[in-house]
């Protein structure tokens, strides 16, 4: 791969890490508050730490945008949106991956749904999800070799 075009997927899985960190943090700890970062029945320390993913998931949204920034004004930038939207498939697939199988399974800091009838269910779904992100990430990718 160019170094243009690497430039560019890299960006595209830094914006994808952020991109689906921030729609988790709005759809599962906002708008549907099904959970907060760490379970405990002190919710000081639950909105504290949803700040925390807050400013993590923003960091890396910045850090995307600034990469492609950096990368554009050094005319060391791809134009390829396949490669683009492959990489913020893949990292948004990572991110869900990676959250889901240390915080919900190895960590056990919260489940995606905990109150519900069977919360490992939604915790294998936010897995799922993040598989198939991924798989399509890859097959978005693959699509401009082909071409």
């Amino acid at each position: 791969m160019r170094k243009e075009n690497k430039n560019l997927f890299i960006a595209g899985l830094i914006l994808g890490l952020g991109l689906v960190g921030a729609i988790d943090g709005i759809v599962f700890h906002q708008l549907l508050q099904w959970h907060h970062m760490i379970l405990s029945p002190n919710i000081k320390l639950e909105i504290f730490t949803d700040g925390l993913f807050t400013a993590l998931f923003s960091a890396k949204l910045l850090w995307g945008g600034m990469k492609i920034f950096q990368d554009a004004r050094k005319n060391e930038l791809g134009t390829s949106w396949k490669i683009f939207a492959g990489g913020i498939f893949i990292g948004g697939g990572a991110f869900n991956l990676v959250e889901g199988i240390v915080d919900h399974h190895i960590l056990q800091v919260h489940r995606v749904r905990p109150l519900a009838e069977n919360p490992f269910f939604y915790d294998l779904a936010f897995l799922a999800i993040g598989l198939l992100l991924v798989i399509i990430g890859f097959m978005i990718k693959r699509m401009e070799k082909e071409a």
